[in-house]
C-alpha cells in the first residue's frame, strides 16, 4: 500500500501564475516531486497552462487566468502532485570533463586548505560523486547540482566575483554546479569544463535537464584546449552514456 503524500503549497504569484511548494529547504526528496509533477503537466497537458519552471523546492506553473482560475487550477495541480512518482523512471547520464585547479580552478588549494586536506583529495572525491541536476536557472545553462559529498560542502564566498569565467565548475553550500556563460559568482571554482550547457546555434540549444545524472572525469589543459576548440563548433563534448 503507497503512503499518502504530504500535499504542497500552493503560492499565488501575481494573477497568472501559482508556486507549487514542496519544500522550505533544498531537499533532493522534494526535488523529486518537483520533477515528478512538471512531468506529469507535460505527459498531460492541462488546459490554460503557458509554462512550467522547476526549481529545487517548488513548480512555478504560469496559465492564462481567461482560460482557468486559480482555484480549478490549484485542484488540479494538487491532484497531480499527489500521485507518486513512477519507481523506475529513466534518466540520462553525462559524463563531464574537468579540468581542475590551476588557472582552471583558481580555488582549489584554498578549499584543500579550509577542508584540512589536500588539492589532490578534493579533485578524487568530487569525480567519485554522483549528482543530479535539480534545477537550472540564474543565467542560461547554470546547471545546480545535488548530490555533494558532506566532506566537501563550504559556505559560499563572503565576497562575490563580479566576473568568473565561463565553464566553470564550483561549490557553494551543500550543492555544486556548473556555470555556462561568464558571470559573478559566489561560489568557489575549483575548475571548468569546456563542455557548453547553452549554447544558442546549436542543437538542443540547452544540453542539460533537470534530473539528469551527473558524473565528472578530470582532463589536463592540453585536452581542455583541445575540447574547447571542439566544443566552440558545436560538438557536445560531454559523453551521454548508455542507460
Amino acid at each position: 500500500m503507497q503512503a499518502t503524500l504530504r500535499p504542497p503549497r500552493l503560492l499565488p504569484s501575481g494573477d497568472a501564475a501559482i508556486t507549487v511548494e514542496f519544500s522550505q529547504h533544498i531537499d533532493d526528496a522534494a526535488n523529486r516531486r518537483v520533477l515528478a509533477l512538471d512531468r506529469a503537466i507535460s505527459a498531460a497537458p492541462i488546459a490554460g497552462v503557458t509554462e512550467t519552471v522547476p526549481t529545487y523546492r517548488s513548480l512555478l506553473v504560469h496559465y492564462d487566468p481567461c482560460r482557468i482560475d486559480f482555484e480549478t487550477l490549484g485542484e488540479k495541480l494538487l491532484a497531480l502532485a499527489n500521485v507518486p512518482a513512477p519507481p523506475n523512471d529513466k534518466s540520462r547520464h553525462w559524463r563531464v570533463p574537468v579540468a581542475y585547479g590551476g588557472e582552471n580552478g583558481i580555488d582549489l588549494e584554498d578549499v584543500a586548505r579550509t577542508l584540512h586536506t589536500t588539492p589532490d583529495e578534493i579533485v578524487a572525491r568530487h569525480v567519485a560523486g554522483e549528482y543530479r541536476v535539480a534545477m537550472i536557472g540564474f543565467t542560461p545553462g547554470w546547471s545546480y547540482l545535488s548530490g555533494l559529498e558532506k566532506f566537501l560542502h563550504m559556505p559560499r564566498r563572503q565576497n562575490p566575483r563580479l566576473l568568473t569565467p565561463p565553464g566553470t565548475v564550483s561549490i557553494g553550500g551543500v550543492q555544486t554546479g556548473i556555470q555556462c556563460l561568464a558571470g559573478p559568482s559566489g561560489w568557489h571554482l575549483i575548475g571548468r569544463t569546456p563542455m557548453r550547457t547553452y549554447q544558442l546555434h546549436r542543437e538542443p540549444i540547452f544540453l542539460l535537464e533537470p534530473g539528469d545524472r551527473i558524473t565528472f572525469f578530470a582532463i589536463d589543459e592540453e585536452s581542455f584546449a583541445e575540447r574547447d576548440k571542439a566544443a566552440a563548433h558545436g560538438e557536445l563534448v560531454a559523453e551521454l552514456m548508455a542507460s
